[in-house]
């Protein structure tokens, strides 16, 4: 990690929008290297993902690491791949799920952690959060859709919908997402890697 690096770091955790986090010794759980070519950006961690202090550390990750075609292992040890999510920090369990990610957070660091990855080519968007924010798009506009229209996108970003146990049934009713999009990926995440 560059000291410009470190430093970001110290001044998420320092930021006093996540006091309450640091306070009870939670570090902002992310990944960004100046080597990174592909970015993955995300809701936010889990709870899982909080307690073990690795991002994608779930059911969800594992679908994510078959559909971009790297192995657990270079996932986590890779430089080539940065973790960005649209928050740092498990924002806490809601009715139905994870609570959204804070507004305002990922505004506020993700430019700034950007600006020191000069390599990356390919950014993927994973979910509505991330999809909407990125692509600039009212959240009006179906992820299903975007995700479809993924070609529109390319080569900067590619969105898809959140690879969640929970969209099961949305896999069953788009197949095409598994033959037509996700080679797709593949490709340019091995191009890339």
């Amino acid at each position: 990690m560059t000291d410009v690096l470190k430093e970001i770091f110290n001044d998420i955790k320092d930021d006093p929008m996540n006091k309450d986090f640091t306070d009870r010794g939670i570090d902002p759980l992310y990944s960004a290297d100046k080597n990174a070519t592909i970015m993955i950006v995300g809701q936010a961690p889990g709870q899982k993902a909080e307690a073990s202090r690795m991002y994608w550390n779930d059911q969800s990750g594992d679908r994510l690491r078959d559909w971009i075609g790297v192995s657990r292992e270079k996932f986590y040890s890779t430089d080539k791949i940065a973790i960005l999510p649209m928050d740092f920090y498990f924002p806490g369990m809601g009715k139905s799920g994870d609570l959204p990610p804070r507004k305002g957070f990922a505004e506020k660091w993700h430019p700034k952690l950007i600006e020191q990855m000069p390599n990356l080519e390919l950014i993927i968007l994973v979910g509505s959060y991330a999809v909407h924010h990125y692509l600039n798009l009212k959240t009006s506009v179906k992820l299903t859709d975007i995700v479809r229209d993924y070609n529109h996108y390319l080569p900067r970003y590619f969105p898809l919908v959140h690879p969640s146990p929970r969209n099961q049934i949305w896999m069953r009713k788009n197949p095409w997402f598994d033959t037509d999009v996700l080679p797709v990926l593949k490709e340019h995440v091995h191009k890339l890697m």
